[in-house]
This record gives C-alpha cells, structure tokens and sequence, in this order.
C-alpha cells in the first residue's frame, strides 16, 4: 500500500558545544511545489531563510521540535536528536502515514518510519525539514547570544569554533553550554 502522506524530519544541532538540539518534520504538498529545496547545510543564510517562510506557508503541516541542554546532558546527544524529532513529528497538525527521517536512526513515533542516509540532500521533505530545523535552532542561538553576550553565538551558533573556545577560556562555562561534551567538561573549574 502506497503511503498517502510522508513526513520528512531532520535534526540541527547535534555537534554544536552549546544550545538545544532542534528537529523539524514537515509534510509537502504535492500540488504546491517548492524551488531550491536542499540540505541546508549547503544553503547561504538568506536562502535558508527564505525558504523556510515558503515551506511554512505551503507545507500541508510542519512541527518543530526542540532537547533542552539538560536533556541533552541527561541522555546523550543522539537519544536528544531523537527526542527532537519525536517532539517535531507530535507538532505536526496532520499525522503521516510514514516518517522519512534523516540518517540511520528513528525516532519513537506512532506511524512507519524509513531511514534515509543523506535524505537532506535528496528526499526533498527531509531537504525543507533540515532547513526549518536549522533557521529555528540559528535564531533561538541568536536570542541565546543577547541573554548570555560574549560568546559569540550569534555568529558560531554554539559550534567549535577558535572565537568560541577563547570565549569559554576568558568567560567560562555559562548554563546553555553541553557539560557532557568533553571541550566544555575540561574548561568546568571543580
């Protein structure tokens, strides 16, 4: 039986030392079609963006999904992930009748579900799920970077970045950092 309504989930954030893990589900709709859809990682900032407004505008539903640091600390950075999309898939107004999530691990969710490595780059669902993961994740880094000014996570959004480590050894570890990644577990003064 030919599944009537797919639902593609990506995740943003997993190797970021600080912030959320954030996830997206979106179900397209067939009869609106999108231009420019990819994996956001290779999209410039505007685009992503741009088409984020698209895809929330013509999608048939989408939901967001976020782990909080503790969680993440808690139960690991992929259990996060998967929590995320968890989360994201609830969010979605219209249940799906299959899950097409990103990469080799699925989240718990009440529908069939297909892993699809590399599916950014080439289910164009997973494609608009990573680029609202990643525009939702980059702006609550940015809200982050007003309450905890310094880092620079308007600019790495929480990745490792040479800016980053000199704010962590000048500035220290602040409550959104992940004290379960060792670059951040070493810098904890006891």
């Amino acid at each position: 039986m030919k599944a009537r309504r797919s639902a593609g989930v990506d995740e943003a954030g997993r190797g970021p030392l600080a912030g959320p893990v954030f996830a997206a589900a979106v179900i397209l709709d067939p009869g609106r079609r999108i231009s420019g859809l990819a994996d956001s990682k290779i999209l410039e900032p505007e685009r992503r963006e741009e088409l984020a407004v698209v895809i929330k505008s013509r999608a048939l539903a989408w939901g967001i999904g976020r782990a909080e640091v503790e969680e993440i600390d808690t139960i690991n950075i992929l259990q996060a992930s998967l929590l995320a999309m968890q989360r994201a898939v609830a969010a979605l107004t219209l249940a799906p009748d299959v899950v097409l999530v990103d990469g080799d691990r699925a989240p718990a969710v009440n529908c069939r579900v297909r892993t699809v490595i590399g599916g950014d780059a080439t289910v164009r669902a997973i494609s608009a799920a990573s680029i609202l993961a990643k525009v939702a994740r980059d702006a609550e880094m940015c809200l982050l970077d007003e309450r905890y000014p310094g880092y620079g996570f308007a600019k790495h959004k929480g990745y490792s970045t040479e800016q980053h480590f000199e704010a962590l050894d000048r500035l220290g570890v602040c409550p959104i950092h992940r004290r379960s990644f060792a670059p951040v577990r070493l810098r904890i003064v006891l």
